[in-house]
């Protein structure tokens, strides 16, 4: 079993691949390999003498012959440019998500018409491909079924990545499978430039004792899921076996991961509960339109019905989020944890 892991060394790569690397299976067979692809590779990884890992460094693109150099059976497609940088820069958001996904496609393709096994390829997609377009408002309560008009340029490009996955699944090239990912919160480490990446930062910067912004009205009302149930979701996804569980994923149509409808408003007062008001002061509300425009315009409520079928659940509230992040970060939190365990025990949904 050889998988390959694009963006591996992204915050969700690191996730998925350390795993991979505890229970060293996939649907009940060993790993033989596993290869993690990023144009930046560390120059400690705490993977590279792991004998189960190879790592290829460099833009995907130029790559993909040592990708596929040896039969590839599972690619975990995370390498991404994110949401505010495609809408700044429209070359590298079409360069990086729509043309390297192509190439990818094509080298997947090119295995499986030589006679090599079919990959399953998993993308990771996002709740991006929604918007509310002034002809069609967006229903309160968002399904799979509900027609996408992404309002971004990164949404545009997830969402033709999204088409390109399906028929090249109908065609019998890949065995395809698309992960609409929600906004996911809290991302440890330093920003990053997604539109929706301060909905980290007004909770890991004011734990670390960091003064943080928050660009949006606190009322905005947002589909968040924490990084655990976010991994817990594309390995699920990838692991289905449809030869086995057939219904799970029948169909061209994508899952949307579960989500938790939070308003911002909500997440700062579940955070000054948990470790007070000195805390939640160092954030401040500056409205930026820009970041408004992009992350209002996404949906806030979905239906979970197709991901609850995979066995999938949003996390039951916003306090269990920050709960995890208090465990998971132990050694980048300077507010007092003790008084945020005891407060975390009682129900603040």
């Amino acid at each position: 079993m050889r998988i390959v892991i694009t963006g591996g060394f992204g915050f969700l790569g690191r996730q998925v691949t350390g795993t991979l690397l505890r229970t060293r299976t996939f649907r009940g067979a060993p790993i033989d390999r596993l290869v993690l692809a990023d144009r930046i590779v560390p120059s400690e990884s705490q993977w590279a003498s792991d004998p189960l890992v190879e790592i290829v460094q460099g833009d995907l693109i130029d790559r993909l012959a040592e990708v596929f150099a040896e039969p590839v059976d599972v690619v975990i497609h995370l390498a991404a440019a994110v949401s505010a940088e495609c809408e700044a820069d429209f070359d590298l958001g079409m360069t990086a998500n729509l043309d390297t996904t192509r190439a990818l496609l094509e080298g997947a393709r090119a295995q499986s018409a030589a006679g090599g096994p079919k990959p399953c390829l998993v993308f990771s997609s996002s709740v991006a491909v929604y918007g509310s377009d002034p002809a069609l408002p967006l229903p309160p309560v968002v399904s799979e079924s509900t027609l996408p008009t992404p309002q971004s340029s990164y949404g545009i490009q997830k969402l033709v990545c999204e088409q390109l996955i399906a028929d090249y699944t109908r065609r019998g090239f890949i065995d395809g499978r698309v992960a609409r990912l929600m906004t996911v919160s809290v991302r440890p480490g330093k920003p990053n430039a997604a539109a929706s990446g301060f909905l980290s930062g007004i909770i890991r910067e004011p734990l670390a004792g960091l003064p943080a912004i928050c660009p949006v009205h606190p009322e905005l009302r947002v589909a968040l899921a924490s990084p655990r149930r976010t991994v817990e979701a594309i390995l699920r996804i990838a692991e289905v076996d449809r030869g086995v569980e057939r219904g799970q994923l029948d169909g061209g149509l994508p899952v949307n991961l579960p989500a938790l409808t939070v308003s911002v408003a909500e997440m700062l007062a579940t955070l000054r509960r948990l470790v007070g008001d000195a805390v939640v002061d160092l954030v401040t509300i500056t409205p930026d339109p820009a970041v408004e425009a992009i992350v209002g315009s996404w949906p806030s409520a979905f239906d979970n019905a197709r991901a609850a079928g995979l066995g999938l659940e949003p996390d039951p509230s916003f306090a269990s989020v920050v709960r995890d992040y208090l465990a998971d970060h132990p050694d980048v939190v300077l507010a007092d944890p003790s008084r945020a365990a005891g407060q975390l025990g009682q129900s603040m949904d």
